[in-house]
């Protein structure tokens, strides 16, 4: 039988990420004596792999500036989180719960995220989630999305294919990598890009809240 693969983006889908996000945007540019782009700016970035991130917010820097933008971001993440200053990145209300629903009804778990290895690690233990997503795809092995890469090896490891995979995201990175994998995408209301940017990107639906995603799972 044919495995279903319920494939989650991380930040702005299943948890509230941004202000550390925004943080570490914020402290590099400011070691390269940049002005930071605003926050909704760097909310716009969330789920590009970090050098794509930062190619869209300084677009007329060289390559090497970029480069080196994203390993100060890197840094400074890493910094705060050994210093304890993170500030906290909840679960979405309803979540938790929302997984238990899709499990029952036969769905595995997996993780498409623009996020480190180490980041998704330490986010999926924090909620005990780790041992609930199966595959764990993430821009230490992929090109950004929206590449449809992450989404093809995760179909790989769990064995399902285009028609029993759904792609869960607020982006339209995240519908866009869905599209060119030809899965179904399934955007989210409470992320970091508003519905009308999904739809425009080809989500085939849109969840207002998260109770919502069970039922539009195979919707057509």
């Amino acid at each position: 039988m044919t495995a279903r693969l319920a494939l989650f983006d991380c930040d702005g889908t299943l948890v509230d990420s941004q202000a550390n996000i925004c943080r570490s945007v914020e402290t590099a540019f400011a070691l390269h004596a940049l002005a930071a782009p605003g926050r909704d700016a760097i909310r716009r970035i969330v789920g590009l792999s970090l050098v794509e991130a930062m190619e869209t917010l300084l677009p007329g820097a060289e390559a090497e500036q970029h480069r080196a933008l994203a390993a100060d971001y890197k840094a400074a993440f890493q910094r705060m989180r050994a210093s304890g200053a993170m500030d906290d990145e909840p679960l979405f209300e309803g979540m938790a719960e929302a997984l238990d629903v899709l499990e029952a009804d036969g769905w595995l778990f997996g993780v498409a995220t623009g996020k480190s290895d180490r980041g998704l690690a330490h986010i999926l233990a924090a909620h005990g989630l780790t041992h609930r997503f199966l595959t764990l795809q993430t821009a230490d092995r992929h090109p950004s999305k929206p590449h449809p890469s992450m989404i093809e090896q995760a179909m790989a490891d769990v064995g399902a294919v285009p028609e029993t995979t759904v792609m869960i995201g607020d982006t339209s990175y995240d519908m866009l990598m869905a599209r060119a994998a030809g899965t179904r995408a399934l955007g989210v209301a409470w992320g970091y890009h508003p519905p009308a940017e999904l739809h425009a990107a080809g989500a085939h639906a849109v969840a207002d809240e998260v109770q919502a995603i069970a039922g539009l799972m195979e919707a057509r």
